[in-house]
C-alpha cells in the first residue's frame, strides 16, 4: 500500500493550551474522517507551531485522540516577518490505497489563508 502525505493547518484565536488541544485534535480527526484513514494507517505525524505558540505542544493533541504508538515530531516553523501567526500546521503519512490526486488537505479555523494555491 503506498503512504501519501495529508496536510492541514489551523489557526488559535490565543496562545493557550486548552485552545491548542481542542484546534489540533480538530483537525487531526477531520484530516482522519475526510480521507477515511483509521489510526492503525497512520505511519507518523509532524506538526509545527509558529514561534508564537509557547503554551502547549501542539504533539499533546494526538496523544489526547488515542494516537499514543504513533511516532510524532513537533518543531518550530521559522520566524518570519509578515507570517500568519498562531497557525498549526500537520503532515500526516499513513498507508491508504487513495491516489495523490484523491486526498483531501485540511485547512480549518480561517488557515486556507495559508495556502491561496487551493482555494478554487
Amino acid at each position: 500500500m503506498p503512504m501519501r502525505g495529508i496536510r492541514g493547518a489551523t489557526l488559535l484565536t490565543a496562545d493557550d493550551a486548552d485552545e491548542m488541544r481542542e484546534a489540533v485534535c480538530e483537525l487531526l480527526q477531520e484530516m482522519l474522517t475526510v480521507n477515511e484513514v483509521d489510526q492503525e494507517q497512520v505511519v507518523s505525524i509532524i506538526l509545527t507551531g509558529t514561534p508564537d505558540i509557547h503554551a502547549a505542544f501542539p504533539a499533546t493533541a494526538a496523544r489526547a485522540l488515542g494516537l499514543a504508538d504513533v511516532p510524532l515530531l513537533c518543531a518550530q516553523e521559522l520566524d518570519i516577518d509578515g507570517a500568519v501567526e498562531l497557525a498549526v500546521r500537520v503532515l500526516i503519512h499513513a498507508d491508504v490505497s487513495r491516489s495523490r490526486a484523491d486526498i483531501h488537505h485540511v485547512y480549518l479555523r480561517g488557515a486556507d489563508v495559508l495556502r491561496q494555491d487551493l482555494k478554487r
